[in-house]
């Protein structure tokens, strides 16, 4: 298969970033008098958004719409400040970037994006921390009004976006939620399995293959530079 198109989820994927997403989600908990959680359990809950795992985060009993909301609210202020404080790219991410991209500012053969259930401003600052200018063609979160993944809809917008088809697209990520997309999209899909879920969890989400390292993607990929 010649991939034309290669996008990216962002958290579990490219960065590492649970440490910050377990902080400001505990800032929230504890302004709200709840109890907080680990690292480890906000890695099995997360991937829908900020809103979301606010809800999962909190006590059966306090999820009803208000106290999600000032939790929710909590912790994306938080998260605006400190959105960087702990994550790092994942090892070999940099490396398999830049091979995509090149060493300049010039269009590759395979075409990148991210996609990303975080919000679509935190995204754009999570990657301008980590990643050089020009590392992808598009980054996309979450933006008002259309639907996050797994609706298919961004996917499609982002491969429209890259002059590709489908079946040209790879969709490279570590969760159920990002295997559920690839399928409504009618995608490939390629697990991770240095992400937040288990490889467990991603062959029960129907991943056919699954990297243990940045650089067997490139066995994937049918490109010359």
């Amino acid at each position: 298969m010649r991939f034309k198109c290669i996008i990216f989820d962002l958290d579990g994927t490219l960065v590492d970033t649970i440490g910050d997403i377990a902080a400001a989600m505990n800032h929230a908990l504890e302004e709200g008098g709840f109890p907080i959680l680990s690292q480890e359990q906000y890695a099995k809950i997360v991937g829908n958004g900020l809103r979301t795992l606010a809800s999962k985060a909190l006590p059966p009993e306090a999820r009803d719409e208000k106290t999600v909301d000032a939790a929710y609210r909590s912790a994306l202020t938080y998260y605006r400040d400190h959105p960087a404080d702990h994550s790092r790219p994942y090892p070999g991410i940099p490396e398999l970037l830049a091979g995509l991209r090149g060493k300049s500012d010039r269009k590759s053969a395979v075409k990148t994006a991210v996609l990303s259930n975080k919000a679509d401003h935190l995204t754009q600052m999570v990657i301008g921390k980590f990643f050089p200018p020009y590392t992808f063609d598009l980054v996309i979160g979450e933006r008002p009004g259309i639907p996050r993944k797994p609706d298919p809809a961004s996917t499609w917008e982002l491969i429209t976006e890259l002059d590709g088809s489908p079946r040209e697209t790879l969709f490279v990520g570590d969760s159920e939620v990002d295997a559920a997309t690839a399928q409504a999209a009618e995608c490939s899909f390629l697990g991770v399995s240095w992400g937040f879920r288990s490889r467990a969890a991603l062959e029960a989400a129907g991943a056919g293959r699954i990297i243990d390292r940045p650089a067997e993607l490139w066995e994937l990929l049918s490109i010359r530079y």
